[in-house]
């Protein structure tokens, strides 16, 4: 019998792309099912890769260009142009995926302070875009180095912020506690002929306890006392942003619970920047571009759509799927969980792979994970451990199969001396 094993996993940051963790993972099957029917599905979820996964998956392009990076110096970086033309119907339709520009990865680790880097390249792709006649235009929100609430993305784009004096604001979130005004005046008027669609993690918002800076900002390098400047920073950008570029009059949200996932930002419906699902995307991101008139989405319902995805888990036997790290964080909308959830409406057993297990992995088994393994066969460097990421997780795949091919054989070896009724 056939083995159909469908490979769905994300890629490991500053490592492999998903593409290539799911060849990886696809040489550690082989050589324990040489004749396996795999399905290779590499996932993005907005972060490094969506562009280009986007742009092999709809038969665009990517277009390279030079834009500001988090520290501000010029960067080598893409957008992707899909759609416009020949075939494909539709507007022509850009994504710019903000790793790309103001990711974790192009902020040298002696210059990890989310207080100073911006998401100014942000803005700059979005209006390269622009000049390229795009009239969509997709934001991908992930593994961002930055913690501005878009504010660099803002002045970017033409809006003009200034302090109590009337000076420009510095770059960076550690200047936005010092915010009094926006002038959206200088705004590219093309903005508003252009639908903006931000693809980010509804669990995420800019404030609050469970606010972008207090979960996050420590991950970008910054101490107790930054996190909670970086903090005050997003509150006064959320009541700025509320006040100058949200319409005046909106009626007051009905009190309840801390929003849950779900789309931000619903047609009519004035959006709360401080606690909406997706304002905190990407530092902050989220809420800049919604109060420009971003429509803040659920990223997989965005960036699955056209992979048949749950057609596909529910033809598989058996799913491997693959982060760089499974903890806590996991279940709050990374792509193992995601997978896990649609594998396990279709009844479809999944195993996860990870470079780092760390607390609260274990509440995968409550999304439909039922293994979990780290790659790593013994401690080494993280360094290492980068440069041999390939060859771990095909060793490790090969071991996980092996342990459920011995399980099997241990099962039926069981059943064979059960006594009969």
């Amino acid at each position: 019998m056939t083995h159909r094993i469908a490979i769905a996993p994300s890629g490991f940051k500053e490592s492999l792309s998903a593409a290539r963790v799911a060849e990886a993972i696809a040489v550690g099957v082989r050589r324990v099912i040489p004749d396996a029917d795999l399905d290779l599905i590499p996932l993005v979820d907005g972060g490094e890769g969506t562009a280009e996964a986007l742009a092999l998956a709809g038969g665009g392009r990517l277009v390279p260009c030079t834009a500001t990076g988090p520290v501000g110096d010029p960067v080598p970086s893409h957008f992707a142009l899909l759609g416009g033309g020949g075939t494909t119907p539709g507007p022509l339709t850009a994504v710019v995926e903000m790793a790309a520009v103001a990711g974790l990865a192009l902020v040298p680790p002696g210059l990890r302070h989310p207080g100073v880097t911006t998401t100014y390249g942000v803005g700059e792709l979005i209006r390269a875009a622009l000049d390229a006649g795009a009239r969509r235009i997709l934001i991908g929100c992930g593994d961002s180095g930055t913690s501005d609430g878009g504010a660099g993305a803002l002045q970017a784009l033409g809006a003009r912020l200034t302090d109590r004096h009337g000076r420009e604001l510095r770059r960076g979130g550690g200047a936005l506690h010092e915010l009094e005004h926006i002038d959206p005046s200088g705004l590219d008027p093309r903005l508003a002929r252009t639908e903006l669609l931000v693809a980010c993690n509804p669990y995420n918002v800019l404030c609050g306890k469970r606010g972008v800076a207090r979960v996050f900002g420590p991950q970008k390098g910054a101490t107790p006392a930054e996190v909670e400047l970086l903090s005050a920073g997003l509150e006064r950008w959320a009541a700025v942003l509320t006040r100058d570029l949200l319409p005046a009059v909106a009626p007051e949200p009905e009190p309840g619970p801390e929003p849950g996932p779900g789309p931000a930002l619903a047609t009519g419906v004035p959006l709360d920047l401080r606690t909406a699902p997706g304002t905190g995307a990407s530092g902050g991101l989220g809420a800049g571009l919604a109060a420009v008139g971003a429509r803040l989405l659920p990223r997989y319902d965005v960036l699955l759509d056209g992979l048949d995805l749950d057609a596909r888990l529910a033809r598989a036997d058996f799913v491997i799927t693959a982060e760089g790290a499974l903890d806590h964080q996991t279940v709050r909308g990374k792509i193992p969980a995601e997978v896990a959830r649609r594998a396990q409406a279709a009844g479809v057993p999944v195993l996860v792979l990870a470079g780092t297990i760390g607390p609260g992995a274990q509440d995968v088994r409550a999304v439909g994970v039922d293994a979990y393994s780290a790659i790593l066969p013994a401690p080494m460097t993280l360094v290492e451990a980068i440069g041999r990421s390939g060859e771990l997780l095909a060793d490790a795949t090969e071991r996980a199969l092996r342990i459920m091919a011995l399980g099997s054989r241990l099962g039926e070896r069981a059943s064979r001396y059960a006594p009969s009724s």
